[in-house]
């Protein structure tokens, strides 16, 4: 139901995109964010028919970047159809962005934030995601982000990894994105959640539309504050999460973060039937 209803709303076959490519299409941002929405949601829509979800409503919900539009729709404040049009639009504006002003993003290993806030305003570069302890992604013209790399080698990084992407995502780059986002939220019919969504950019909880209109826009330039939204779950008592959508990467953070959380993923059908099995 997923890919049917992606492929109607976003006027191409998404659904052949993700499982025949080709890759290079694939990779493209304005294809890759609806792509990845939709795999996560197909994720998710598996495990509730295959009964492998948890008994009533999640206490939270959280994505990271992108995924913030699926935890969105997860918490009943946006429908399929309007979530897959916001990340269409979305996955456009931060596409025509990062061919005005190429960029790129790194990951830095090994060092604390304070000491890669430090790099990058020396080196002209900005923090983009604050992952896990130790793992600070960077973003910025090509030119600032291979200083600030250099820079994080010489004071102690264990490694600094240049990141696959199109563009300097997080950043100040993307602000003509924002622009152009802001009025798509607008005009969506955002409703207040029926659980609370933490906020990329404060690693709070946001509980009304209102919030979540203000929270999109601005994610698109500033950093992920996703090691402290972790944090902050397990402040309130939360003692399990569940990860949704392709691949595995919050699962592993979350790990670094608090070994103390029970994690699962669901990322293909295999996954969804496996939670599903009595233990």
């Amino acid at each position: 139901r997923i890919f049917q209803t992606a492929d109607e709303v976003l006027g191409y076959a998404v659904s052949s995109l993700c499982f025949q490519g080709p890759a290079e299409q694939l990779q493209e941002t304005r294809h890759a964010q609806p792509a990845i929405f939709a795999v996560s949601l197909a994720c998710l829509e598996a495990a509730r028919e295959l009964g492998g979800l948890p008994s009533g409503r999640p206490a939270f919900v959280a994505g990271h970047s992108l995924g913030e539009y699926t935890a969105l729709v997860a918490a009943g404040a946006l429908g399929l159809e309007d979530g897959l049009q916001l990340v269409q639009e979305r996955g456009r504006l931060t596409q025509e962005a990062a061919e005005r002003s190429p960029g790129a993003m790194a990951a830095l290993l090994g060092l604390d934030e304070p000491a890669v806030r430090s790099i990058c305003e020396e080196a002209g570069a900005e923090v983009c995601n604050l992952n896990a302890p130790g793992q600070v992604v960077i973003g910025g013209t090509s030119r600032s982000v291979e200083s600030a790399m250099a820079l994080a080698l010489e004071r102690g990084a264990q490694r600094g990894v240049r990141l696959r992407v199109s563009g300097g995502f997080h950043t100040s780059l993307m602000a003509p994105a924002r622009e152009g986002m802001a009025r798509a939220v607008a005009a969506a019919p955002l409703r207040d959640p029926e659980v609370p969504v933490i906020a990329n950019t404060t690693a709070q909880p946001l509980t009304t539309a209102e919030a979540l209109r203000e929270e999109l826009p601005q994610q698109l330039v500033r950093p992920v504050q996703w090691q402290r939204s972790v944090e902050y779950l397990r402040s309130q008592g939360v003692d399990g999460v569940i990860e949704f959508g392709p691949g595995r990467v919050l699962t592993g953070l979350v790990r670094r973060i608090d070994r103390s959380l029970s994690v699962r993923n669901v990322s293909d059908l295999a996954s969804a039937r496996a939670q599903a099995a009595p233990p």
